[in-house]
C-alpha cells in the first residue's frame, strides 16, 4: 500500500483548492495513515524540490479560504522547463529530475489538482511510469469527462452578483452595460451567469456573434420601452468569421495566449451602431478569488476523499470525476482528450432562447 503521497495545485487558482487539500490530508491521515507532502508552486516545486509535510495543523482553518496554501503556477512545465542560459531562455526536459526528487522524498504517488493544462502534464508523468491521480479544477468548467469542476459555481455567483449591480446603473443612466467574464474556449460561466443575472444578451465562444443581430435585440428592447440593456460576454467570444481578441502572448505558460478586450471591442461597435451610451466592466481575476460557496466546498471535499480512495484502491492514471450525482474515476487520457464545450442543443442554451436572451446569432 502507498505510504506517502505528494499534492500539487497547478494552473490558475480558484475557490475550493484549499478544500481539496484539506480533504486529502484529513482522509489520508484519519482513515488510511498515509503521509502527505505538499509541493509548492505547482510543477515548479516538483522540479525545484520545494516540498513540505502536510499534517492536520497545516490544513487547520483553510476550508473557507480562497486560493491555495501550496501556491500555484500556470507555467513551469517539467517537460519544457524554462532555464536561463546567459541572456537567453531555453526550454529543457527536467522530468527526470522531477521523478528523482519524488523518489528521494519517498513520494510514491502524485495527486495533481488542475485544469486541462496541468492534467495533460500529469498524464505525461503517468506515461513515464510514475503513479498519478488527477483532480479536476477550473472555473471554466470545460474539463471533459466530468459534469462539474469545483470553483465554477463560485465564479458564476461572482459574475451574477456583478450583473445584479450593473443592472441598477444601466437602468438609471439608460446605458448598455457589458460585463466581460472568463471563458477562453467554453462559455459555461457567461451562459449560467447570464441566465441567473438576467442578461439581455449572452455571447459565448461556441456561437460566433453578428453585431447586427445583437443590435436588433437591443432595438427591440427600446421599442418595448426598456431604455437599457445588459450584456455578458465570455473572453473567448468572437464575431462570425472573425477571431478571438488576444491581448498578448506569454511564453512558458501551458497556454501562451492571454485573451482580453472583447468587451471593449463589442462595446465600441454597439455604441456606434445604436447611439446608446455604453460602458464595459472586465470582471477578471475577481472570478478566481474569494471564499468558495457551499457547493464548491462540498464538491471539492468529495473529490479529495475520492482521490485518496483511488490511491488506496490501487488506481493509477485516473481522474476523479462527477457524473450525475456520483463521484467516479475516469482515465486521465480520456479526461484530457478534448475540452467540454457548451453543446448547441444544451438545455441551458434552449432555456436562454426561450426567455428571449439574445445569443448574437
Amino acid at each position: 500500500m502507498v505510504k506517502r503521497i505528494g499534492i500539487l495545485t497547478g494552473g490558475g487558482d480558484c475557490p475550493g483548492l484549499n478544500a481539496v487539500i484539506r480533504a486529502i490530508v484529513k482522509s489520508s491521515i484519519y482513515t488510511y495513515g498515509i503521509e502527505v507532502v505538499g509541493i509548492s508552486d505547482g510543477f515548479k516545486g516538483a522540479v525545484e524540490k520545494m516540498f513540505q509535510p502536510l499534517d492536520l495543523n497545516s490544513i487547520s482553518g483553510i476550508l473557507p479560504r480562497g486560493g491555495t496554501i501550496l501556491g500555484t503556477s500556470n507555467r513551469d512545465n517539467p517537460f519544457s522547463y524554462a532555464v536561463k542560459v546567459g541572456d537567453k531562455t531555453v526550454y529543457e526536459d527536467r522530468s527526470a529530475q522531477m521523478l528523482e526528487n519524488f523518489r528521494t522524498a519517498g513520494i510514491e504517488l502524485l495527486v495533481a489538482i488542475g485544469g486541462d493544462g496541468s492534467l495533460n502534464i500529469a498524464k505525461e508523468i503517468f506515461d513515464l511510469g510514475f503513479p498519478v491521480i488527477g483532480v479536476p479544477k477550473t472555473i471554466d468548467n470545460d474539463l471533459f469527462a466530468t459534469d462539474a469542476t469545483f470553483g465554477y459555481q463560485t465564479a458564476v455567483e461572482t459574475a451574477c452578483d456583478a450583473l445584479d449591480k450593473l443592472h441598477t446603473t444601466a437602468e438609471s443612466h439608460h446605458r448598455i452595460m457589458i460585463l466581460e467574464v472568463m471563458g477562453r474556449y467554453a462559455g459555461w460561466i457567461a451562459l449560467a451567469a447570464g441566465i441567473a443575472g438576467g442578461a439581455d444578451v449572452v455571447l459565448i465562444p461556441e456561437i460566433p456573434y453578428d453585431l447586427f443581430k445583437i443590435t436588433k435585440t437591443l432595438e427591440k428592447r427600446v421599442q418595448q420601452g426598456k431604455k437599457y440593456s445588459v450584456i455578458i460576454v465570455a473572453e473567448g467570444a468572437k464575431p462570425f468569421g472573425g477571431q478571438m481578441v488576444v491581448e498578448k502572448r506569454i511564453e512558458g505558460r501551458t497556454d501562451p495566449i492571454k485573451l482580453g478586450g472583447i468587451g471593449n471591442r463589442v462595446g465600441e461597435k454597439l455604441e456606434q451602431m445604436t447611439g446608446m451610451e455604453t460602458r464595459v466592466t472586465v470582471l477578471g481575476h475577481l472570478q478566481r478569488g474569494g471564499s468558495p460557496n457551499s457547493y464548491d466546498r462540498i464538491l471539492a471535499t468529495r473529490y479529495g476523499v475520492a482521490a485518496v480512495e483511488a490511491v488506496t484502491n490501487g488506481e493509477n492514471g485516473v481522474m476523479v470525476a462527477l457524473q450525475g450525482s456520483q463521484i467516479c474515476t475516469v482515465p486521465l487520457a480520456e479526461a484530457v482528450s478534448q475540452l467540454k464545450f457548451v453543446p448547441l442543443n444544451h438545455e441551458l442554451l434552449l432555456a436562454a432562447r426561450s426567455i428571449g436572451i439574445g445569443l448574437g446569432d
